[in-house]
């Protein structure tokens, strides 16, 4: 794993501006959800989780740890690699560090 400061991606600041803030391992999962068309109650018997722990995901009031990430990853079919660097992005941000973080597969 490597943390360390870097300027954004042209596609990661649209991103942000379409969304109006960082993209998070909540707003990811939140996405996925919306686009399967599905209600956080369906969502989050598929997750192993409560529909009110998924909203509260959801909307970045619990964080999730990168283990936990890459589970969410596997039931859902995307890259662990990726849910495991949103998990770990958020609890940097939560920090209140200014940093951007990779994962790279061992």
């Amino acid at each position: 794993m490597t943390i360390r400061a870097r300027r954004k991606s042209s596609a990661m600041r649209l991103i942000e501006d379409i969304t109006g803030g960082p993209l998070t391992l909540g707003g990811m999962i939140e996405a996925i959800r919306l686009g399967e068309e599905m209600s956080q109650a369906e969502f989050a018997r598929q997750l192993r989780l409560s529909r009110s722990h998924l909203c509260d995901i959801e909307k970045g009031r619990k964080t999730v740890s990168p283990e936990r990430a890459a589970k969410f990853a596997k039931i859902l079919g995307y890259s662990e690699a990726q849910f495991v660097r949103f998990a770990l992005q958020d609890q940097v941000r939560q920090a209140g560090l200014k940093y951007r973080v990779s994962v790279d597969a061992a």
